[in-house]
């Protein structure tokens, strides 16, 4: 029963007007929410930015009220380029966030999310499967602000660290017990023609396409070195 309810949930969220924007468009929102997050006083950490081998963006992820809590967005998911990740942010592959969770909601709330992929295992199991934060891949609320001392050590080995902004408010958030996936389905619309998320991160098939060139340039001079260390 639980089950049914989640998956009707899903899909009335994912066929409302907000949702209906072209894969160009979202791409193009993505820019403008990496713009404006960075451009917060206490925002992510430049330390973990520079560590950060993906970057995911989700603008204006949706939870809504039918008798049970959830959410449904759609975003996109930049790598820094070459085997180690090293090179410049590379073309993005679409992406899908999913989550429900039984309780009584007041009413529609639009979100923003900047999710950092830290390490290549997280990478890899993002691009290979569909994958559930928490139990398929370790995730945290990600530290803000210009000092991560005080993050605890679980937050610093975590694969994935979530951030979200809602009515002005930038924070991290756990993220824990949604669900990432790839859509290609908006590779296709995006690029012209079928393309995997792995072929387009890992394989660079792709040239990033005009759309993506906001989210790029934002990246490329507010973390132009990867430093994992």
């Amino acid at each position: 029963m639980r089950r049914g309810l989640v998956i009707l949930m899903c899909l009335m969220l994912a066929s409302l007007p907000a949702q209906a924007e072209t894969g160009k468009e979202r791409l193009e929102n993505c820019g403008v929410i990496m713009k404006e997050i960075l451009g917060i006083p206490d925002n992510i950490p430049q330390e973990l930015l520079n560590k950060a081998e993906c970057v995911i963006v989700f603008p204006s992820v949706l939870k809504a009220a039918f008798g049970i809590g959830g959410s449904y967005g759609r975003g996109a998911m930049t790598c820094r380029s070459g085997q180690t990740f090293e090179g410049p942010w590379g073309a993005p592959a679409m992406m899908r966030l999913e989550g429900a969770s039984i309780g009584f909601q007041l009413g529609g709330q639009a979100t923003d999310y900047v999710l950092l992929v830290m390490n290549a295992r997280g990478v890899n199991g993002i691009l290979s499967s569909k994958v559930k934060l928490g139990a398929d891949m370790s995730a945290a609320a990600g530290p803000k602000g210009r000092d991560v001392t005080a993050a605890t050590d679980a937050t610093m080995r975590a694969e994935i660290l979530s951030y979200s902004r809602a009515r002005g408010l930038f924070a991290g958030i756990s993220l824990v017990g949604t669900t990432l996936r790839t859509d290609n389905g908006a590779n296709k619309d995006v690029y012209g023609r079928k393309v995997n998320a792995k072929e387009i991160i890992q394989q660079g098939a792709v040239s990033a396409p005009g759309s993506a060139g906001a989210l790029l340039h934002i990246l490329r001079n507010a973390s132009p070195k990867h430093d994992p260390k």
